[in-house]
C-alpha cells in the first residue's frame, strides 16, 4: 500500500465576529445610500447608484465566505482545486468567497460490520462480525488520499475481520493455541493493529474493535453443538472418575491405618471396584445384603 504525500497544516481563515460587524456596517451604508436615492429620485447621480449597487455585491460577496464550525468538527480550505489547509478553530468563521469549505466531522464513530460467512483456521464455516471505533485525525489524507473515506474504512474492516478469522481456530485448538472464541481480546488486539495498518493511509485512527458475533454457520452448527455437548460429558466424566479415585484412595489409606480391617489383594479389588461403581453411576446405588464371603 503506498504511503500518503498529504499533510495537514492550518488554514489562514478570520473570526467571523470581526468580519459580519464589517457586513453590518456595509449594510448600514447601503441602506442609506438607498434611501437617498430614494428622496433624490429626479436628481439622482449615475454614481450614486453605481455606488448602491457596489455596496449590495460586496454585502453579498462578504456573506458567502462564513462558516460555522462546531466542536470536533473541521473546514478542509481548497482554492482551485488547491489545498490550502484545515481550519479547526469552533464558532463563526470567515474566508474570501472564492475558497471552497468541505467540512469534515473528527467526532468518534461507531462502524457494525455486516456480519460474514467465512472459514477458519481449521476451515469450519463460520459467521462473525465486529464493532470498530474510529475517528478521523488527518483531514487531508481522509479526502485527499482516498476515494470515500468512509466506504474505504467500511472496505477494510471487512477485509481485516476476514484475514483475522483464517488466523485462528474457533474453539478447539492444537497445542493450546488461541482460539476465537476463547481469547476475545487477543483477536480483538489483533484486529484492531491490522485495521490501523490498513486505515492508517485515510488519515484515520481506529480506537477500538471488538467482535460483536460469532457463531458457528448454520450448516454445521447442529453437529458442533452435539461435539460441544460429548465433550461436556467427557469433561464431567473425567472429573468425576479422578474425584472417585482419589475418595477411594483415601477410604483404603484409613482402613489401614486404623486397623479396622484387614483387606488382601482380592478383597481390596473388590471393594475399589464396588466404591467406583457407588462413585461413578448415574444412578442411586441400591444395597446388598452378602451373607456369605466372596470365596463362595
Amino acid at each position: 500500500m503506498a504511503l500518503s504525500q498529504s499533510k495537514e497544516r492550518k488554514a489562514t481563515a478570520l473570526p467571523g465576529g470581526l468580519i459580519l460587524l464589517a457586513l453590518l456596517a456595509l449594510i448600514g451604508a447601503a441602506i442609506w445610500a438607498f434611501v437617498g436615492i430614494v428622496s433624490t429620485a429626479k436628481n439622482t447621480e449615475i454614481g450614486q447608484v453605481f455606488l448602491f449597487i457596489g455596496e449590495i455585491l460586496l454585502t453579498i460577496l462578504l456573506a458567502s465566505g462564513f462558516y460555522a464550525l462546531q466542536p470536533n468538527e473541521a473546514a478542509v480550505v481548497t482554492l482551485f482545486g488547491n489545498y490550502k489547509g484545515t481550519d479547526k478553530e469552533t464558532g463563526l468563521r470567515w474566508v474570501p468567497f472564492w475558497y471552497k469549505r468541505r467540512k469534515v466531522s473528527l467526532r468518534v464513530r461507531n462502524e457494525t460490520s455486516q456480519t460474514l460467512k467465512v472459514n477458519d483456521r481449521r476451515g469450519n464455516p463460520i459467521e462473525i462480525a465486529a464493532v470498530v471505533v474510529w475517528r478521523v485525525t488527518d483531514t487531508a489524507k481522509a479526502l485527499f488520499d482516498v476515494d470515500k473515506f468512509e466506504s474505504f474504512v467500511n472496505i477494510q474492516i471487512e477485509t481485516a475481520l476476514r484475514e483475522i478469522a483464517s488466523h485462528f481456530a474457533y474453539d478447539h485448538a492444537e497445542h493450546e493455541e488461541p482460539t476465537l472464541r476463547a481469547d476475545a481480546d487477543q483477536v480483538s488486539a489483533l484486529l484492531r493493529d491490522k485495521l490501523q495498518e490498513r486505515v492508517a493511509i485515510a488519515g484515520v485512527e481506529i480506537d477500538g474493535a471488538k467482535l460483536s458475533h460469532l457463531a458457528y454457520a448454520p450448516e454445521i452448527a447442529s453437529a458442533m453443538l452435539r461435539r460441544q455437548q460429548a465433550e461436556a460429558v467427557l469433561a464431567a466424566r473425567r472429573y468425576i472418575v479422578q474425584g472417585a479415585v482419589e475418595m477411594v484412595e483415601h477410604a483404603l489409606a484409613q482402613l489401614s491405618e486404623r486397623d479396622i480391617v484387614k483387606l488382601d489383594d482380592e478383597r481390596r479389588a473388590a471393594m475399589v471396584s464396588n466404591l467406583l461403581v457407588v462413585l461413578c453411576g448415574d444412578r442411586d446405588a441400591q444395597p446388598v445384603v452378602n451373607t456369605g464371603t466372596i470365596y463362595q
